[in-house]
């Protein structure tokens, strides 16, 4: 019974962990159709990559027995993430596009050090440990992320940046992997995923406080007015540079006419 219940929420955990990897879809069909990466970031993916890759191969029967439905979603996670990178490369402006390839750079030099210590260096449980550990680090990580969403929450009083169902799949997803681990006393699985259920939980906990809210507390209008100082930063540090493109020439036809 134990076996029938860890496979029902290993499958499960693998559906609504999908489902979470196809939610950025929408973003990059966005920049696909504007040609710009515009000011989003491509760290994140990135850093689920390298975390998808880790959990993939910790589930593999050679590292960690009894584990393949660790490796089959993260698999696919990891071959969508990795378009979502190649994407954000090819849009991505010079500047941007030569940070995200030395990140994506440092992505593989971890996942290949990793998966090279464990074949050449380890055997057994020796080798589960050690790739458990990394898998681990970088599973919490991940779900550690969304923090700055819900301090943001908590500083405008407003879940306009928090989307209902993301947080609750978040926390479904964790659920069912921490029990998923818990069934199968893997503690490599149990926590980092202990811990995502709970952040997803406080996700939801803020949405039931603040899903009333309209965001126009003084929170809020301070959050608004940053916003609005920046943009008008922006448009001020570009009309200098385009005031300053433009005298240049003029400048030089001058010297030139004098000379």
């Amino acid at each position: 019974m134990e076996h029938v219940a860890r496979f029902f929420f290993g499958v499960s955990g693998n559906v609504i962990a999908l489902f979470l990897f196809l939610s950025p879809v929408v973003t990059f069909w966005r920049i696909i159709r504007k040609r710009s990466t515009e000011d989003f970031s491509g760290v994140p993916y990135n850093m689920t990559l390298l975390n998808c890759l880790l959990s993939a191969w910790y589930g593999l029967p050679f590292v960690s027995p009894n584990n393949i439905l660790v490796t089959t979603i993260n698999g696919a996670g990891s071959v969508i993430e990795a378009i979502y990178v190649i994407i954000f490369l090819i849009f991505a402006e010079r500047k941007s596009r030569l940070r995200m390839t030395g990140l994506l750079g440092l992505v593989t030099s971890i996942f290949t050090t990793v998966v090279l210590v464990s074949l050449l260096a380890l055997h057994g449980q020796a080798r589960k440990v050690f790739c458990g550990l990394a898998a681990t680090v970088f599973s919490i990580c991940m779900y550690a992320s969304p923090l700055s969403i819900m301090r943001l929450v908590i500083k405008t009083k407003s879940v306009e940046f928090m989307p209902f169902l993301l947080s609750l799949s978040v926390f479904l997803c964790g659920t069912s992997w921490f029990i998923y681990g818990l069934l199968g006393r893997d503690p490599f699985i149990a926590i980092p995923n202990g811990c995502g259920s709970f952040l997803g939980l406080m996700q939801l906990i803020l949405y039931a406080i603040y899903r009333n809210n309209k965001g126009t507390g003084a929170g809020a209008g301070k959050a608004v007015d940053e916003v609005e100082d920046a943009k008008k930063a922006t448009v001020a540090m570009e009309m200098a540079e385009t005031k300053v493109a433009v005298d240049e020439p003029a400048a030089v036809d001058k010297v030139a006419a004098q000379v």
